[in-house]
């Protein structure tokens, strides 16, 4: 029997939910993915003429945030395979594209067309490093798994730090970047362009894992979460499904903070701590674990936290000491205490609701149809 075939689900059940069968017509599911992000590129470029410079930097580090949530959802959400590293991977993604542009730099190599280099070369070397971890991780469960991406989340800025000839230590490296094209005027604002920058590669990067969500891959990941066992039996090969699953999550990581370095135009080991990978875990489980949509909420909540952060630090009367102190440990204070509440109130998380409530909503509408 094949992976294709075990992983799908009875065509009765699918028909009796009234969901469209995720192994219909290939072109039907990519013609419904490519209209949607069309719909959102020009939704984006249309919002981000109506807001000030900073909302759009804002909004480019939502994009950027959301390639690694929608990564990690895909790692452990739909795979189930626990990560404490992605900052790490995070941080690959940002230093390969630093030093992709300052070699460009120095050699008086320039263009638009540098960029998209050099966040391709940061994909092959997230990529790779992904595969390397992504072979040691099938071979672990639990805690184990959990142990080894821990370590990867603090061995990563720990080797920048200690090779400084190459990375410059804790002061980072700076990432040059071309101003926006001339033929969008002398005065356009350079955070708009980076809006469009991080939205256009964030959309088509949310584009090929919507496709390979509803692909057979997708429910060969699904298949290998739910059952491990269920799935050797069906003919699934279940450590390259694990490995495929880590390095299409690590691309996903590789790609966000490569954004990131280029939207603030610097890679530090200081931004990519073990913090960050706890964050990204909270904000996915936050969002809803297994719904690409989820990962949009929890990309949304990595961004406004530091901004509740300054507003209830604003509010409090303290001593520079104490403020500083407080900076530094009331996000993860708030991130814990909103997983503790949404685990309770909506242990499918932010999504999960939403359709709960859509589908209450749609079941009421048609009770009075009836």
């Amino acid at each position: 029997m094949s992976a294709t075939r075990a992983a799908a689900p009875p065509a009765s059940r699918r028909t009796a939910a009234g969901v469209r069968p995720a192994e219909g017509p290939r072109g039907s599911t990519l013609l419904r993915h490519l209209a949607v992000v069309a719909v959102a590129a020009l939704l984006l470029v249309a919002v981000s003429y109506g807001l000030e410079p900073f909302r759009n930097f804002q909004l480019a580090t939502v994009a950027a945030y959301l390639c690694a949530t929608a990564g990690l959802t895909v790692l452990t959400g739909l795979n189930g395979q626990l990560s404490l590293g992605h900052g790490a991977l995070m941080a690959v993604g940002a230093y390969t594209a630093a030093l992709s542009q300052n070699a460009f730099a120095d050699r008086g190599v320039t263009g638009q067309w540098v960029l998209p280099i050099s966040l391709g070369a940061a994909l092959l070397s997230t990529v790779a490093v992904g595969a390397v971890i992504g072979v040691a991780a099938a071979r672990l469960r639990g805690p184990y798994l959990a142990g080894v991406t821990l370590a990867v989340a603090v061995v990563v800025p720990a080797l920048t730090v200690t090779f400084d000839g190459v990375f410059k230590g804790e002061q980072g490296l700076s990432v040059p970047v071309e101003p926006p094209p001339a033929a969008l005027g002398p005065y356009f604002p350079y955070e708009r362009w980076q809006l469009w920058v991080a939205g256009a590669a964030t959309l088509l990067a949310l584009l090929l894992l919507g496709n390979l969500v509803r692909s057979r891959f997708g429910r060969t990941f699904r298949a290998v979460r739910d059952d491990e066992v269920a799935a050797r039996l069906a003919g699934i090969h279940v450590a390259r499904t694990q490995v495929l699953a880590f390095v299409v999550s690590a691309a996903g990581a590789g790609l966000g903070g490569a954004l990131l370095a280029v939207l603030a135009q610097s890679a530090s080991p200081g931004a990519f701590s073990l913090t960050l990978s706890l964050f990204l875990l909270m904000a996915v489980v936050i969002g809803g674990l297994g719904r690409l949509a989820g990962a949009v909420w929890g990309a949304v909540l990595l961004v406004a936290l530091p901004d509740l952060t300054h507003t209830v630090s604003d509010l409090l009367t303290l001593s520079p000491a104490v403020a500083q102190r407080l900076e530094g440990n009331l996000p993860l204070a708030i991130f814990g205490t909103t997983l503790v509440v949404v685990m309770i109130a909506a242990p499918g998380g932010v999504q999960g609701l939403l359709s709960r409530l859509g589908r209450a909503l749609q079941a009421r509408r048609q009770s009075r149809r009836t």
